[in-house]
This record gives structure tokens, sequence and C-alpha cells, in this order.
């Protein structure tokens, strides 16, 4: 299975044209609102394809606790879609201050620690248990760490995430690779340390693969998810594949977003590297 990000300059294209996909992503929170004209074409495109939900703002990594209205929309938003998957971030984007909830407009990295895991645990089984199924939940983009308090690495934290709560893991193969360049690996030292990450995590909870482009700037690399797929990513995919079967994968394009044709061809790709797994 194949899918693409469905953004909002496709929306009404992808309508038309009903290309050959097994399913279309979509952000979560853009479609929380009741009713008007974005909810119509998420249900129009429900009739043609299946939708997989993909959230930013659970926020499962949040000392805090989870945002009860946040979720309450979720849970909406999924029995009316039946999604094909739920998925959001090992991250945290939300704090207390006063009597106040801070949001951070960005997916801050959590510490791989045993007091971290307890925590997500709790969050990711009351989310499951509001949903009423498996929701699957991604490995990040960090360009911070928590090295002073870290205990386990980030494939065995997820390891004992999924067999601890029962959900799944949304691998993100281009997030491996801008984290191992950002920790000052060249090319064949990234592909090598991405290709032994997935090797440590348990092949048997991947639920889903992400793919997308990434920006090389000088000093950081930058996960932006507006270019192709990169050869490396190509390489790292094409590992977890053999390590993980031939799992629902997707491209993801969310700036600088190209003509629909560009995303199809990415996604044909993908089909074609799942075959030759």
């Amino acid at each position: 299975m194949v899918g693409i990000g469905w953004r909002q300059p496709h929306y009404q294209q992808l309508l038309e044209l009903l290309p050959a996909l097994d399913f279309v992503e979509v952000h979560s929170e853009n479609f929380f609102a009741p009713g008007g004209a974005s909810l119509q074409l998420l249900k129009a495109c429900r009739e043609q394809y299946p939708v997989s939900l993909h959230g930013v703002g659970l926020s499962l990594g949040s000392a805090c606790g989870l945002d009860r209205w946040h979720l309450d929309r979720l849970a909406g938003l999924v029995e009316l879609v039946q999604p094909l998957f739920v998925s959001d971030h090992a991250s945290f984007s939300r704090i207390h201050a006063g009597d106040a909830a801070i949001h951070g407009n960005d997916l801050l990295p959590i510490p791989f620690s045993s007091a971290c895991l307890d925590l997500m645990v709790s969050h990711v089984q009351q989310v499951q248990e509001r949903l009423g199924r498996q929701i699957l939940v991604e490995n990040i983009s960090a360009y911070l760490a928590w090295d002073d308090c870290e205990q386990m690495s980030e494939p065995e934290f997820f390891n004992q995430l999924t067999r601890c709560s029962g959900c799944g893991v949304l691998l993100d193969v281009n997030n491996l690779v801008v984290n191992a360049r950002n920790q000052g690996a060249d090319r064949d030292a990234a592909l090598r340390q991405a290709c032994e990450w997935i090797d440590q995590l348990r092949s048997d909870c991947v639920g889903e693969i992400h793919l997308a482009g990434h920006a090389e700037l000088p000093g950081i690399v930058i996960d932006d998810h507006g270019s192709r797929v990169p050869d490396l990513v190509w390489q790292v995919y094409a590992h977890a594949l053999k390590t993980c079967g031939s799992v629902p994968s997707l491209i993801e394009w969310d700036t600088a977003i190209p003509a629909l044709d560009v995303l199809l061809a990415e996604a044909d790709k993908a089909r074609q590297l799942q075959g030759a797994a």
C-alpha cells in the first residue's frame, strides 16, 4: 500500500482525477472545525480512498497531561472518518504556565528515560481508550537532545512503548537520516546508522512508513518536507522494507508543494521498491 499526503493545493484535483492510490493522509487538526467546506471535502475523499489521520497536536510527551478538548475533537473526527490509521508523534508541544496552557508550534523532543516512558505509555493508553483503537507513534527529527537524563536508546524506547501500551510505530525514515546527519555523520555513516536504528526496532510493531525530503543547509539539515525523497532516504526505506515487510508507506510533502504528478511519481517509486522487496 502506498499513499500521499493530501494537502490543500490538491484538494479538488485529487477528487477530479482519482489517481491510483491505496490511501491518502491528512493532518487531523485541519479538520477539527465542525462543518464547513474542508470537512465536506474530507467526506468526499473518504468515499473514494481510505484516509489516514496524522496529528501534530496530541503532545503525548507533555508532563502537564493531555488536552481534553483536542482529544475530544480527534475522537469525533475518527468516528466520522473511520480512518485507516491514526497517528501522532513521540514529542511534546504543550506546557502549563500558571493556570494557562501554552502550546508551542513545534514537535519538541522527549528524553528517552524510564520516567518519560511511563508518561508516554499512560498518555497513549488514554488516547487509545478514548478512540477505541490502536494509534501509531512517530519518531521525530530532533535538533536538541536530553543527554543528561536519557537511559535507553530511541529504538529501545519505542520497543518498550509498543510492548507496554499496545501502540504501533509510524517509522519516518527521513527523520532517521536527518538526525544522523545533524549528529555529524556523513552520508555513508548516516545510511549505516539509520539502518542500524531500524534493526534495533521490533519489526512487527511498524504499522506505517513516512518518506519525505529534507534541506541540507550550512551546518544543519532541516526536515522541511519540501523536495523529492533523496536517494539516501530511499536506501534506508529499502532496508526498512526488507526488515519490516511491505508496510503501508506514505509520501509527505508539506512545503513548496509541487504538481500532483510529482507526488504520484514519488508514490510510484515507493510502490516499485515494495514490489522489489
